[in-house]
């Protein structure tokens, strides 16, 4: 099936019908859209800010993966997630002809003592069996590292072929030529039809609190440092809570910070500052890389931080796409086909503790 006409950014809807109507045009629910179209639903994108207005329009774009270790179902969702990544954004870029700066790269962690030495090393061989022999948690020198390795008081490092990056403002851009690309509609005011998806970020969980008096998640602000430093296939890397990730158009980004308490959502301050000050000092040869922007913006987390999906509570036929907080990237193209399932399909396979249900509590 195919819609009357596609259309992106458009003021109105000229689609004839829609299958699936969709709140919120960031990586939720335009992955949504994608997978919709491709099993050949007819799809309309609302969102009155345009494509990547929030939090998904960010620089950072980390899809890193969980410890191997204290195994369950959410990590087991990620690692299938990460994997299927690895096919999942050059499709996006195929069909849209526009890069998603994904590349899986690996990621360098710093282990800063003996105790964390051991521990490595014990997550190493549990990797080998976790990860199914699809991607490697291995031990490396820093002199393995060539020259692009955080300081490390043990000499070693964590290597992991796992981790991978994205540029999630190109991410979303793609997406968004991909959807319509494949006959879907992206527009900023129309009239819901078909089934609905509320993929509505940070302003979502907030009208979901209200409407069923129980906070079902909140918004959690984050700050990050874009720099002129090129260096497009170096993997990123994770050292003292701080993120660096050389993306593949000349840019590395520094992020991020987790605040829960602010004032402004969009304002950089001395914490934006600290993060830069934390990378020179992992990373001295960044200590002379222009700054080109300073970002913030305000991440979704549901009240158990997994992501949020399933049936809405009190809506016939409508449904939640929503809490990425920080790993939305990384687990987004396989949540949304677990989604779509439910939603076209009326198949449920969404893991327990992403379920709507979840973050309602008792």
């Amino acid at each position: 099936m195919r819609a009357c006409s596609a259309k992106l950014n458009g003021q109105k809807s000229t689609m004839c019908s829609a299958d699936i109507t969709i709140y919120g045009a960031g990586a939720f629910g335009l992955t949504a859209a994608f997978e919709a179209l491709t099993r050949g639903a007819k799809v309309r994108v609302i969102d009155p800010n345009g494509v990547g207005f929030g939090s998904s329009g960010g620089i950072v774009g980390a899809l890193a993966p969980h410890t191997p270790e204290r195994w369950d179902q959410a990590k087991e969702f990620q690692l299938d997630s990460l994997l299927l990544s690895r096919m999942y954004w050059p499709k996006v870029e195929q069909i849209a002809g526009l890069s998603t700066g994904y590349g899986n790269l690996g990621r360098l962690q710093a282990i800063p003592n003996d105790h964390q030495l051991e521990l490595a090393h014990l997550r190493s061989t549990s990797a080998q069996n976790l990860w199914r022999g699809l991607a490697d948690w291995r031990i490396i020198s820093v002199n393995e590292a060539l020259g692009w390795a955080p300081h490390s008081p043990t000499g070693w490092l964590v290597q992991d072929t796992l981790s991978a990056r994205i540029n999630p403002a190109l991410a979303c851009a793609a997406l968004a030529e991909a959807v319509v690309a494949l006959g879907g509609e992206i527009v900023t005011q129309a009239a819901p039809e078909g089934k609905v998806i509320h993929a509505t970020g940070v302003w979502g969980l907030t009208e979901m609190s209200k409407r069923l008096d129980h906070e079902v998640g909140n918004g959690v602000k984050g700050q990050a440092i874009l720099l002129q430093y090129d260096l497009p296939n170096a993997p990123q890397i994770f050292t003292g809570g701080v993120h660096i990730i050389p993306h593949s158009d000349g840019t590395l980004a520094i992020g991020s910070t987790s605040e829960r308490y602010f004032d402004n959502p969009q304002s950089t301050d001395e914490l934006a500052d600290d993060l830069l000050a934390r990378a020179i000092t992992a990373m001295p040869q960044l200590s002379d890389a222009p700054v080109l922007k300073r970002w913030a913006g305000v991440r979704p987390r549901s009240a158990t931080r997994e992501p949020m999906m399933g049936a809405d509570p009190d809506r016939k036929g409508e449904f939640v796409f929503n809490g990425g907080f920080k790993i939305g990237f990384g687990i987004v193209p396989l949540a949304a086909q677990r989604l779509i399932d439910l939603v076209l399909d009326e198949r449920d396979t969404i893991p327990e503790n992403f379920k709507v249900e979840a973050s309602l509590g008792d």
